[in-house]
């Protein structure tokens, strides 16, 4: 990170309180004077949020059980400190853009009972943290951690089944008093208040302690609850985690720490919700020394399209010319990575290979072709032969790894994360990690964690039909809050709602071919994939136009028109080209876009349009090309589940 002087801004004031209470209330107010928190201490602790004059969160209480007795009991103040800070920091992976301002304003009170409780208050959010001093181990029982609402809003609600769990869910929309007590979710959540901001509710800095979700009851209130401390597990395969037994407390940790934030989201307009960078902030610092090496890019991925590649003169599947076939492709048009998924290795065992795949070998051959490989392993299996695996990994010149299947986040699950992130670090690996968690600031201390999945993404195209328009329409202003989502983008072949069938092996999109182009822009991935056979992209070399030179991280973002669950529009900067991507629901949308986000100069516009009959062909398209300038506003038109894309590039005058 770097801090540049002219932007940095801290100011400290610290309260002694004698051992007295200076008083039962303490405010903190968002830099720009729109956001309020009200922190109440008397018999118990309490915070409420107010945006302008509208009550947005009522008293809700905070408190944590611990072995140290309970935190926010009968609290006894000791002093209080406020600073102001005001910093520009510069992220290894630049997801939005490379500059973020890190500003608010920040309150901690400090109890005599051995903790503390810091608070910070963002123009787009307030979060609070317990920091805990005490010797020796802590056992932490459970976390009150309540939101009540100051009226019955409604909710993008993404239920959950069980605690074992990848994430991938729906976002139903529903008043929150028609939430039952049994009744709960993954977050992040966004509440809808009427002719006000949107809510979301999320957490970061998760580490040695489990997520949590939120949990109904039958009012315009959420409880969470949290998955205890695992004492037993076994497995059913290689990748079904069973709970045997769990313990009576959610974790045990070290009794000098900082625990992870509370987030609430504040979004005074929907593209504020794509705009903010709360999580990242709120998170640690980079915990890498060198990140020289951490780069992002594109991916060629084989096991959405069932490797089902054509008009070659060799059997297609899981071999060693098949996966030669996806590094010539990747090396044609400038992807940096391929990744080989299941079937590699022979499940349960990372050290024996598949015997139709030279797989040094193949490291080898994508090395004189410039492009990377990323290998797929199961969580459990990579545990159980971590240090050999990825020794031998590292030996091949492996870029990453792609791990799969944890689907829990209590406490040991969390620190496998840590780990894992913390062992390809040392050997200089990305990892990507599927059948996961919602990011929650891993992220930022370790960028090399440099996209995960947490998201029902296009994968579910082979199985069901829920990968909907209208479902894609919520992930950018939901799931993505929390960070970036390996959604894997690119499918080619494309279809309206009525032609759409489920097809495990030949798989299809819901909406038109721009729609899922548009994906390139509006959701955001350093490590984006190119889902589809690489044949279908051969065939197509105009997308490819596109797809080729479309960047995964971004210098700057401006959100040009947003709604969530209906349309958004994205522009993005990478270097000196500019990138703009639309997509709408299964409503056809005429829109205007202005272009004075590009302050000067003209440019050569490459764009992608769904085509005149896109409504009933969803793969049909239009390319062409024009001169445009910061003085223009183009009108563009969706089709149902549309999308548009362009490229613009500097001309040089």
């Amino acid at each position: 990170m770097k801090r540049i002087g002219l932007y940095f801004i801290t100011i400290t004031v610290v309260t002694a309180l004698s051992g007295l209470v200076y008083a039962d209330t303490f405010d903190l107010v968002s830099p720009g004077g729109n956001l309020k928190a009200t922190i109440s201490v008397t018999d118990r602790i309490t915070w409420t949020i107010q945006s302008g004059d509208l009550i947005i969160i009522s008293p809700s209480v905070i408190a944590m059980d611990t072995s140290q007795g309970t935190l926010g009991v009968s609290p006894e103040t000791e002093g209080q400190s406020r600073n102001s800070s005001a910093e520009v920091v510069h992220p290894v992976v630049p997801e939005k853009r490379k500059e973020i301002l890190d500003k608010y304003n920040a309150l901690t009170l400090t109890f005599k009972q051995g903790y503390d409780l810091q608070f910070r208050a963002y123009d787009d959010g307030m979060a609070y943290r317990f920091v805990t001093r005490f010797d020796g181990e802590l056992i932490v029982k459970s976390e009150r951690l309540e939101f009540n609402f100051a009226a019955d809003h409604a909710i993008y609600f993404p239920r959950e089944d069980s605690l074992i769990t990848h994430q991938e869910r729906e976002y139903f929309y529903q008043p929150l008093s028609k939430i039952p007590a049994e009744q709960f979710s993954s977050i992040p959540a966004l509440v809808d208040i009427a002719n006000g901001p949107k809510v979301i509710l999320s957490e970061s800095d998760l580490y040695d302690y489990p997520g949590f979700y939120l949990q109904g009851t039958a009012s315009p209130a959420l409880k969470t609850t949290f998955p205890n401390y695992v004492l037993e597990e076994s497995m059913r395969s290689d990748r079904d985690p069973v709970v045997e037994k769990r313990a009576d407390f959610i974790a045990k940790t070290t009794g000098h720490r900082s625990f992870p934030w509370r987030v609430v989201g504040v979004a005074q307009k929907d593209a504020d919700l794509i705009n903010s960078q709360i999580i990242w902030k709120l998170a640690r610092p980079c915990q890498i020394k060198d990140t020289s090496w951490i780069k992002p890019g594109k991916v060629a991925w084989d096991w959405y399209n069932a490797n089902n590649i054509f008009g070659v003169d060799f059997p297609a599947g899981v071999n060693t010319e098949t996966y030669k076939y996806y590094i010539d492709f990747a090396s044609q048009h400038g992807i940096e990575y391929i990744i080989l998924d299941e079937g590699w290795y022979q499940l349960g065992d990372l050290l024996k290979l598949n015997p139709d795949m030279d797989v040094p070998g193949l490291f080898k051959y994508a090395q004189e072709k410039n492009v990377g490989i990323i290998l797929w392993v199961v969580w459990k299996t990579l545990d159980n032969q971590l240090k050999p695996a990825l020794d031998l990994f590292a030996q091949w010149g492996c870029k990453g790894i792609k791990v799969d299947f944890m689907q829990r986040d209590d406490q040991a699950i969390v620190n496998y994360y840590e780990k894992i992130a913390r062992e390809a670090a040392d050997r200089k690996m990305l990892v990507d990690f599927h059948g996961a968690y919602k990011p929650a600031g891993l992220r930022r201390a370790y960028p090399n964690v440099i996209t995960r999945e947490g998201v029902k993404g296009a994968e579910n195209n082979k199985w069901c039909d829920l990968v909907t328009p209208d479902h894609n329409l919520t992930l950018p202003f939901i799931r993505m809050f929390a960070g970036p989502m390996d959604y894997t983008p690119g499918a080619m072949v494309n279809a309206q709602k009525k032609n759409f069938n489920a097809v495990f092996d030949r798989p299809m999109s819901q909406g038109t071919r721009c729609h899922q182009l548009g994906m390139y822009v509006v959701f955001e991935s350093p490590l984006q994939m190119l889902c589809d056979s690489p044949t279908q992209y051969y065939r197509d070399p105009d997308c490819m136009k596109f797809l080729g030179p479309v960047p995964s991280v971004w210098d700057d973002t401006v959100v040009l028109d947003a709604k969530v669950g209906d349309f958004v529009a994205i522009a993005r900067r990478n270097g000196n080209d500019w990138y703009i991507g639309a997509m709408t629901d299964w409503t056809p949308r005429e829109k205007v876009l202005d272009l004075a986000f590009l302050n000067s100069g003209k440019f050569s516009a490459l764009i992608f349009q769904d085509g005149v009959n896109a409504a009933r062909y969803a793969s049909d398209y239009k390319m062409l090309e024009q001169v445009v300038s910061p003085a223009d506003k183009l009108t563009i038109k969706l089709a149902p589940g549309g999308g548009w894309v362009a490229r613009l590039t500097p001309v040089q005058e």
